[in-house]
C-alpha cells in the first residue's frame, strides 16, 4: 500500500513503456510481484521495451481498487475481473466449424491448408490472389478481398511489391511465437481453476489450462484430466526447436516441480501444437513501421485487413470476429473504422447497443 500511495501521490511524468503505465497505476511493488515476471515470459523482453498501448489495450477499466472491491464483494466492472461466460461445450473451435458448415451450405467454399502466394494489383484495386493447394495453383478473383493473414506476410505477397520502404516495414515488426503441450494426466481433479498463471522466472511454463474445467466435455474421460502446458517463444529458439518429447518430458516435470502432480507415471500421454506468430510485439518501434504499412495498404479500396495478425494488434477474440463484421458491413456500403476497434471499449459497447437497438 505504501508502494501504491507513491505512485499515486508522486506518479511518473512519462508513460511510454509498460513499466512506467503499471507502476503509475498500482505501484512499484505489485508491479514487481506481479506484472514484471509474467509479462517478460510472455514476450521475451523487458517491460521498459513494450509500449504502453499494450498495457492500455488489455487491462483496460482495471485498477487497484476495482480489483480489491471485487475480491471482497464480487463485483464484475471489469472484463479483467468477470466470472461467468458462455463458452462452447467443445470449446471455441466449433465456432469456425459452424461458420464453415454455413458458409458452404450457400456455396461458399473454404479453402484449408491453403496457402496465399501472390496477390496481383493494378492502381488502387486488388485484382486477383494466387493459392496454392499441396502442387495445385487456384487462382481467385473478387470484387473485394479481406485478409486476416499476418500484415508482413500480405506486403510480401503483392504483386508487383510495394515500395522498399513499406517492405522493410514490414521485415521490421516482429512476432511471439506460442507452443502447447496437450498432457493426459490419469487423476480426475487436480486444481479447480480455468488458468494457472506461472509468474515465477525459475519455470519456463507461462500458464497452465486445465481443459475440463473449461467443459467436462472436452475431457472424455471422466477420471482422466486434460492439461495444457503453454510455453511463450520465439520460432527457432531453445524451446521451439525442442522436439515432441523433449517438450512432453519438459512439461512432465515442471508439473512435478509445482507440485501439481506427485509423480511422473501420472502423466499418460501428450502432443505438442505449435502456433507461429501468435502475439504481434509492441516494441519501441511498432508504431511507426506499422503506421507507414497502414497508409499503403488504405491506398487499395477494395482490400481490409482484420483479425489479430492482419492489423498487427493484440486483439481479443471477440474484437478479432467484430472487425471481420464489421468489414462485411463496410463492404455492404457502411462506413467503419477498423483501426478503432478495441482501441476504445465504448467502441465495442456502442456497436453492440446500436446492433440491439436497430435490430
Amino acid at each position: 500500500m505504501a508502494s501504491y500511495s507513491q505512485a499515486r501521490l508522486s506518479p511518473l511524468r512519462e508513460e511510454e513503456n509498460l513499466e512506467q503505465w503499471v507502476i503509475n497505476r498500482f505501484g512499484r511493488r505489485l508491479y514487481e510481484t506481479f506484472f514484471k515476471t509474467y509479462t517478460e515470459k510472455v514476450w521475451g523482453i523487458s517491460c521498459d521495451k513494450i509500449q504502453a498501448d499494450w498495457a492500455a489495450q488489455c487491462i483496460q477499466g482495471m485498477s487497484l481498487q476495482k480489483a480489491v472491491l471485487n475480491a471482497l464483494f464480487s463485483t464484475n466492472n471489469s472484463k479483467s475481473t468477470i466470472k461467468e461466460f458462455y463458452y462452447p461445450v467443445l470449446g471455441p473451435g466449433m465456432m469456425w466449424e459452424r461458420f464453415q458448415e454455413m458458409l458452404e451450405s450457400l456455396g461458399a467454399p473454404v479453402q484449408l491448408n491453403t496457402a496465399v502466394t501472390r496477390i496481383e494489383h493494378e492502381g488502387s484495386r486488388i485484382k486477383g490472389i494466387t493459392a496454392q493447394y499441396g502442387e495445385k495453383t487456384i487462382p481467385i478473383s473478387g470484387e473485394n478481398f479481406i485478409s486476416s493473414m499476418p500484415v508482413t506476410a500480405l506486403v510480401s505477397r503483392l504483386d508487383p511489391p510495394p515500395p522498399k520502404s513499406v517492405l522493410a516495414a514490414a521485415g521490421s515488426l516482429k512476432y511471439r511465437d506460442f507452443l502447447l503441450v496437450a498432457l493426459i494426466i490419469d487423476q480426475a481433479e487436480l486444481f479447480p481453476d480455468n488458468w494457472i498463471y506461472i509468474h515465477s522466472p525459475e519455470f519456463q511454463v507461462g500458464r497452465i489450462q486445465n481443459f475440463k474445467n473449461w467443459s467436462a466435455a472436452m475431457v472424455p474421460d471422466s477420471s482422466k484430466t486434460g492439461l495444457g502446458m503453454e510455453y511463450f517463444c520465439s520460432e527457432g529458439d531453445a524451446i521451439w526447436t525442442m522436439s515432441s518429447t523433449e517438450l512432453i518430458n519438459l512439461a512432465s516435470h515442471e508439473l512435478i516441480e509445482l507440485g501439481l502432480i506427485n509423480k511422473l507415471s501420472k502423466v499418460e500421454d501428450g502432443v505438442v501444437i505449435r502456433q507461429p506468430k501468435a502475439y504481434p510485439v509492441y516494441d519501441g518501434e511498432y508504431r511507426q513501421h506499422l503506421q507507414l504499412i497502414q497508409n499503403y495498404l488504405n491506398t487499395f479500396e477494395n482490400l481490409q485487413t482484420v483479425g489479430r495478425n492482419g492489423m498487427h494488434r493484440y486483439n481479443n477474440q471477440d474484437h478479432s470476429m467484430l472487425t471481420g463484421m464489421l468489414a462485411a458491413k463496410n463492404i455492404q456500403g457502411e462506413k467503419h473504422n477498423l483501426w478503432e476497434v478495441n482501441t476504445e471499449r465504448s467502441y465495442y459497447e456502442d456497436f453492440t447497443k446500436q446492433r440491439y437497438h436497430n435490430s
